[in-house]
């Protein structure tokens, strides 16, 4: 049984697989993750992760992961290792390993028993016949011509592809079920095509490859998965891999289907995807604009908050999109918990504290984390020259503006309240300087002073602080339906999506790793990114602090 701590109501599928244990029709679930291992996977893959990882953890059976390869053209081993590296950083593990090209001696022996049963045939039409043939979803389709061809002949041909006889593109083999079907996945589909291609495993012993409907259903049924768990653009598929359980008397693997995530502004197509790529509109898989997995890792993502947002959005019946604020919200909560504060100037405004010794530096003591009080605190060097971000000076300031003005007062994070004495200009009258005083005994943990102060800034020493580059992000594309533009996705693509922005960090950031997470105060929430180095240090902007998702 389910988890009964869950107050949550099932999901249709969770149902399922509780009434199947309870009838005693399984004793115990096998799910599968069936990835095409042509890309890197995404946010969507994720929630397809999720489920099929989390139903058999909460219902004690297990997941199979599966590479469904039967596309040696566009598959690689580095999409494999990409994808065992997702699954297992969102913190899943699978019962076994395989591969579709496992089964291809099996699958082989499928597709001889359809030709002796008479339900397959060699075709010799090409791809314009064969479209001819198909019909329309409002007009049947017409018989092939090779489709009466005697089930000896049809063995002797289907060998011959096998033995490499045969030009590719000159003969495919096709399932015999009904040209006349309202569903055009029966009218005759291919289930094996002649490919000259190596495969990334099996090298160069087939040159025939069956087809993703033969291969991912006969897996499933061959591994005796018990819940065959997809998205709804496999519905009319269904129809199809129960045929073929039927005519080939195997493991009645059963198909459901959900509805896929579809998040605002985001691609969902590893094809697309692959493009963008390919084309250096992103730099690579891992951009961190990119919604692969691998990508919202190096922006900081955890796996956490990626889990608690597909559990959110939940398992339905039908298609919706999801406002990718929602995506953000879960980053933000468990960011906010383990993230350490720090502080970091971008646009440095200098600040002479004219009673303060010169050439005298003292630590500062900040919490790391006042959300953890398990987080300890670090220590921060203090002097006289310190900048803080221009924009927390304003030299006319509204009544109730709390920050720096000419003559007013604001605490320093964890360190002193100033007072603004004077204001230095340059020839243009802009302000390049502040002369301020530090009020005696206001040190953040030990004030006496007695002075009331509502504001508080954040600053680095001048001389004591660590150059940055950050990276800040913003949605790769400027339209939110980007699956339903009708022109070429790669119109919509945001010109501003990535803003490189020079700042000065307090010396604790020269420290940092890549598991490292902080918050920059007032800012946004920050990693360190893989390209930084010792003398170029780089940090992803993850989130910032407002909604950056609004709808203008």
């Amino acid at each position: 049984m389910a988890n009964e701590e869950k107050e949550k109501s099932l999901n249709f599928i969770e149902e399922i697989v509780e009434n199947d244990l309870s009838s005693g029709k399984h004793k115990s679930i096998l799910t599968r993750f069936p990835p095409e291992p042509n890309g890197y996977l995404h946010i969507g893959h994720a929630k397809s992760i999720c489920l099929n990882f989390g139903l058999a953890e909460s219902y004690g059976g297990k997941t199979n992961l599966r590479f469904d390869d039967t596309n040696p053209v566009t598959e690689d081993t580095e999409y494999v290792d990409s994808i065992k590296e997702d699954v297992k950083w969102l913190g899943f593990n699978w019962a076994s390993e395989h591969y579709a090209s496992d089964y291809f001696d099996t699958l082989h022996e499928y597709a001889e028993k359809l030709i002796n049963l008479g339900l397959a045939y060699v075709d010799d039409s090409n791809s314009e016949e064969l479209a001819a043939q198909k019909g329309t979803p409002t007009t049947p389709g017409t018989n092939s011509p090779f489709r009466d061809r005697s089930i000896e002949e049809n063995l002797t041909l289907f060998r011959e592809m096998r033995d490499g006889k045969h030009a590719e593109g000159s003969k495919a083999l096709r399932a015999k079920i009904d040209m006349a079907s309202t569903n055009m996945l029966m009218r005759d589909p291919i289930i094996y095509r002649i490919k000259f291609a190596k495969h990334h495993r099996t090298g160069d012993k087939w040159c025939i490859y069956p087809m993703y409907d033969l291969a991912h259903g006969q897996s499933d049924s061959i591994e005796q998965i018990t819940h065959s768990v997809c998205t709804l653009e496999f519905v009319p598929h269904r129809e199809l891999y129960d045929w073929f359980i039927e005519k080939l008397e195997i493991f009645p693997s059963k198909q459901y289907e959900f509805a896929r995530l579809n998040l605002g502004y985001t691609l969902m197509s590893k094809r697309k995807l692959r493009l963008l790529v390919e084309e250096n509109h992103v730099n690579g898989w891992d951009d961190p604009r990119m919604p692969t997995i691998s990508g919202l890792r190096r922006r900081g993502y955890t796996p956490k908050s990626i889990r608690d947002f597909c559990d959110r959005i939940g398992i339905a019946k039908r298609d919706n999109m999801i406002d990718a604020s929602l995506l953000e919200f879960f980053i933000k909560d468990h960011l906010n918990k383990i993230s350490s504060r720090v502080m970091a100037v971008t646009d440095p405004l200098k600040v002479t504290i004219t009673n303060f010794p010169e050439g005298q530096t003292e630590d500062c003591e900040i919490d790391n984390n006042p959300e953890d009080e398990n987080s300890g605190s670090r220590m921060v060097p203090f002097d006289r020259e310190i900048f803080i971000e221009k924009s927390d000076f304003l030299e006319e300031a509204p009544k109730k503006y709390f920050r720096l003005k000419p003559g007013g007062v604001v605490r320093l994070k964890g360190a002193y309240i100033i007072q603004c004495d004077d204001i230095i200009k340059d020839e243009n009258g802009e302000v390049i300087e502040l002369k301020c005083s530090f009020i005696e005994n206001s040190k953040s943990g030990q004030d006496t002073s007695g002075v009331k102060c509502k504001g508080v800034i954040h600053w680095v020493s001048q001389k004591n602080n660590v150059p940055l580059e950050l990276r800040v992000y913003d949605r790769l594309f400027k339209e939110e339906d980007v699956a339903g533009y009708d022109g070429d996705f790669r119109d919509i693509l945001n010109e501003n999506s990535l803003e490189v922005l020079k700042a000065y960090g307090e010396p604790s950031l020269k420290d940092a790793t890549l598991e490292d997470k902080f918050q920059f105060i007032r800012k946004g929430y920050y990693v360190l990114d893989k390209d930084s180095t010792a003398d170029k240090i780089i940090f992803n902007q993850t989130v910032g602090m407002r909604d950056s998702w609004k709808k203008k």
